[in-house]
């Protein structure tokens, strides 16, 4: 067991640190409106695994591998949000980083994006069912039960990573504030790269 949990613990970290749309959303997040939004972010993303951890513990991975129409739905459903995400970053028009505009209601705003970024993506539910099952023993007495304690694993591996990177990315927004024409830039490569990644999820197979 303490071989099969550093194996998983390799296996995520290795995982969690693939640059993504997760990554891509937290620093976002944290260059645009500070480190306490890459935070709020991370902590969304990382929340929304946990909904993964139960669809995979249901047995919704198997279901989405089966039914072809449901995968479609889905995928069609999370490659949508990313694509509202990215147009919304390639046609903002900031002039500056407004730190102090930050309310509670757009935090709360910030924490619900990254969580329905993760939890609309139905590759993410296939990716449970086929990673956290490698690391159930053939000879497991609850296997269900492990299955979703490798995903809360995941999840808080995944906010033990993505937390910090928010942070320290959020520690350039000072820098970004005294040059506003790279966050310009830096919104619509984000907006470009997060539009591709709707385009890779809507065309890609179960």
């Amino acid at each position: 067991m303490e071989t099969q949990l550093l194996l998983f613990i390799a296996a995520s970290l290795v995982v969690i640190l693939t640059p993504g749309q997760d990554m891509l959303l937290v620093m976002s997040r944290a260059v645009s409106h500070g480190a306490r939004a890459g935070v709020i972010t991370a902590t969304g993303v990382s929340l929304g695994l946990l909904g993964h951890s139960l669809l995979a513990a249901a047995g919704l991975g198997a279901l989405l591998m089966a039914s072809k129409s449901l995968f479609l739905i889905l995928k069609t459903v999370g490659a949508c949000y990313l694509f509202y995400l990215g147009i919304k970053l390639i046609r903002s028009h900031r002039k500056g980083i407004e730190l102090t505009g930050n309310n509670h209601q757009s935090y709360r705003r910030m924490f619900v994006t990254g969580a329905f970024s993760n939890i609309s993506n139905p590759h993410i539910t296939i990716f449970y069912f086929a990673f956290l099952p490698q690391f159930i023993p053939t000879d497991a007495t609850h296997p269900t039960t492990l299955l979703f304690a490798l995903g809360v694993s995941f999840s808080i591996l995944t906010f033990m990573v993505k937390g910090p990177v928010g942070y320290f990315a959020g520690a350039l927004s000072n820098w970004f504030r005294q040059h506003p024409s790279v966050l310009k830039w830096v919104d619509r490569v984000s907006g470009i790269m997060l539009i591709g990644l709707g385009v890779r999820l809507v065309t890609g197979e179960r």
